[in-house]
């Protein structure tokens, strides 16, 4: 198990307490969403306090596959993080909502900046994302006549270990919604919508 401090949905800081199980079976359901192989290449770029970093870790270890560890001062840098991709044959790749605007801005803004081919799926977590910058992300790749890595908005609290539900964002989806969706359960885990006395709500609500 590991222990990960955060003050999580209650404001309480806290240790939260994983067991290994959990973090095999989360594993298990991003194995069949994303069908990693031993020739993907992840990159990790979040701190380990962050829980993200637990899926780009063993995600990439347990399926053979190599992980680029990016540092400090590159990832605070959207141009030098898109040239490390891109020179790293990066395949998968996580990142917030906020970092990838930031991301896209600098692939639109700067000539020497490009997306790397290679890469496959993007993650976005950690933060409610806007779909109004997926929307302009699909129409820069259209601009430049490149279809671009799967999108994919993942939800879950530090206590439900990573995540707990997925949407694959498509070109057709976001043209069609117009505000944030966190998706289905993953598999092996029950998402369930509650009032302010934990009760479950009746659907639609």
């Amino acid at each position: 198990f590991y222990v990960m401090y955060t003050s999580g949905s209650t404001g309480a800081p806290k240790g939260v307490v994983v067991p290994q199980e959990s973090v095999v079976a989360l594993l298990a359901a991003l194995d069949r969403d994303y069908l990693p192989s031993c020739d993907d290449v992840w990159v990790t770029f979040t701190s380990f306090a962050f829980d993200v970093s637990v899926g780009e870790i063993w995600m990439s270890l347990v399926n053979g596959g190599r992980l680029v560890v990016v540092d400090r001062d590159t990832a605070r840098s959207p141009a030098e993080f898109a040239h490390v991709l891109h020179s790293e044959g990066v395949t998968m790749v996580n990142m917030t909502p906020s970092a990838f605007y930031q991301f896209a801005t600098a692939l639109r803004s700067r000539d020497d900046v490009e997306l790397a081919a290679s890469l496959r799926a993007m993650i976005f977590a950690g933060e409610t994302l806007d779909f109004e910058q997926v929307r302009r992300w699909y129409a820069d790749r259209r601009a430049e006549g490149v279809e671009g890595p799967q999108l994919n908005n993942m939800y879950g609290p530090t206590e439900t270990t990573v995540y707990v539900t997925r949407r694959e964002l498509t070109p057709e989806f976001v043209t069609d919604t117009h505000s944030s969706d966190i998706g289905y359960a993953i598999e092996g885990t029950r998402a369930q919508i509650l009032d302010s006395r934990l009760r479950p709500v009746p659907d639609g609500v």
